[in-house]
Order: structure tokens, then sequence, then C-alpha cells
């Protein structure tokens, strides 16, 4: 994978850690809710057995204990790749935020019959408009900060900066240059010289 590709691919972590979160937030609410109950007496009907069959039950609620914790961690591991991945952790936040409350809204409309009422859509909007405000306030704040301080990102010879330079360091790789420039010059002037 190409160092470009890599780097975007925070885009794609942050996405899909915000869905794990969302489905860890279900799996917990599984744990516990009476629906979990209804489905294991179903599932116990299904195999002929009591409805009331606590074996069952537990071994579901068990289940969806476990997948709570598996989620929870793939959510941890997925989130913290893309930080790494990312120039700014604001941004990874908000599109993790964005992702998690967009997909537990759908997961509880669809697994709880939760109702998603207008206002919850307009406070979904403010949410997400809060958050993108947030990350660009963010980058304006960090680009005034290099301004001001004299500080540029140090790029690699792919154009990636993986660094930060100040304003001492650059002086001296112009000084350099210009003392390189200097000989460069002296030593065409002696053998312009010479072939004369």
């Amino acid at each position: 994978m190409s160092g470009t590709r890599l780097k975007s691919s925070w885009v794609i972590l942050a996405i899909i850690s915000g869905a794990c979160a969302a489905c860890n937030g279900v799996f917990a609410k599984l744990t516990t809710t009476e629906l979990t109950s209804s489905w294991s007496s179903s599932i116990s009907q299904a195999l002929g057995l009591s409805p009331s069959n606590k074996t069952i039950e537990f071994g579901i609620r068990g289940l969806f204990f476990g997948l709570n914790l598996l989620f929870n961690a793939i959510m941890w591991g997925l989130f913290t790749r893309a930080l790494t991945l990312a120039t700014s952790t604001v941004r990874v936040s908000v599109i993790n935020t964005s992702s998690n409350f967009m997909l537990t809204a759908v997961l509880g409309a669809l697994i709880f019959s939760e109702r998603l009422p207008r206002l919850w859509w307009l406070g979904a909007a403010l949410l997400v408009a809060g958050s993108v405000i947030i990350g660009r306030r963010e980058e304006g704040t960090k680009s005034a900060v290099e301004a001001t301080t004299g500080i540029e990102p140090l790029l690699d010879t792919d154009g990636e900066g993986d660094g930060f330079r100040d304003h001492d360091e650059r002086e001296e790789d112009m000084e350099l240059s210009t003392v390189k420039d200097d000989n460069e010059e002296e030593g065409s002037s002696d053998e312009d010289a010479v072939l004369k």
C-alpha cells in the first residue's frame, strides 16, 4: 500500500470504528433488555424446551456480552490506528462520532423499534454541524500557530510531513546553501581562468 493511500485510509478506519462502537452499544443493550428474554423464549420453544429456560437465556445474554467486549476491543484498535495515520485527532473523532451516532440510530430503529422524530434529526444535524465547526476551528488554529511560531512541517522526499523545523534550522539550511553556491562559483571561475 502506498504512503498516500495509507495516510488516507484513516477515514475508513474512523468510520468502521464508529460502526463498531454502535454495535458495541447494541450488544450491551441486548445483554440486559427484555427483548433478549423474548428471543430466548422463542429459541427455547423452537428447540422443544420450556419457554422460561434460563440456560438458553443466560447463554444468549452471555453471547451478547462477549460480542459487546469484542466490538469494544475492535473499535479501540481501529480508532487508535486511525489516530496514528491522521494529521488531525479532531477529524478522526468527528468522523468516528458521526458514524457511531448515525448507525446507532438506524440499529435502534431496526432492532428495538425506536422512533426517530424530527427533533432527533434536528439534534443530529446540529451535532454533526458542531463537530465540523470544531474540526475546522482546530485546523485554523493549527495554521495560525505554525505561522506565528515559525514552525513548518518537514517534508520527506515523497512530500509527506513527519516532523517540524523551526526558524533557526531553516536559516542554517539557507546559510549552507549560500556557502555551497559561493564555493561552486569560485570553482567555476578558477576553471574559466585555466581554460583561457
